[in-house]
């Protein structure tokens, strides 16, 4: 799962035509966002979960972390910022409370500040990509959703 949503972090469109900053931070928020979606998609097909994924996703983040030298007190910081980063877009990044999907651009604009100076027009393409991953996603096979979402092309 992490290679899948870091694989789709990486994906150039949110580079070079959206003009994201190439942080680390961008890439972990991006990486929240689809994973979001993914979650919100399985709530909306009734089903629960795996705990396991998103124990996954924090391990290797946290591997991450530590890989480019931050020590255990920066590291346990840094991953309860993140995991209050996680919630905060989970819960708030659907405006629908029904099984279609509105992205919150006041949301996106908390995390991603670059797209406040831009024009609107990115920022409108930043929410129709996300919209069309969930449409994507949504009409995906749960059993395959995951590893399917990587074929997503925008």
């Amino acid at each position: 799962m992490y290679n899948i949503l870091l694989r789709l972090s990486r994906n150039l469109f949110f580079y070079k035509n959206i003009k994201l900053p190439d942080t680390f931070e961008t890439r972990i928020y991006l990486m929240f966002v689809h994973f979001s979606i993914l979650m919100i998609i399985t709530k909306n097909k009734d089903l629960k979960f795996n705990q396991n994924i998103y124990d996954q996703l924090f391990h290797n983040i946290e591997n991450n972390l530590r890989e480019i030298g931050l020590g255990d007190v920066t590291v346990n910081k840094k991953m309860k910022e993140l995991n209050k980063i996680l919630y905060d877009i989970l819960l708030k990044l659907n405006l629908e409370n029904d099984k279609k999907f509105k992205i919150n651009l006041n949301l996106i604009k908390k995390y991603f500040s670059s797209l406040n100076e831009e024009e609107n027009k990115k920022l409108g393409q930043f929410a129709d990509y996300f919209t069309k991953f969930y449409n994507f996603c949504f009409e995906l096979p749960m059993d395959n959703m995951l590893e399917d979402a990587i074929k997503f092309k925008y």
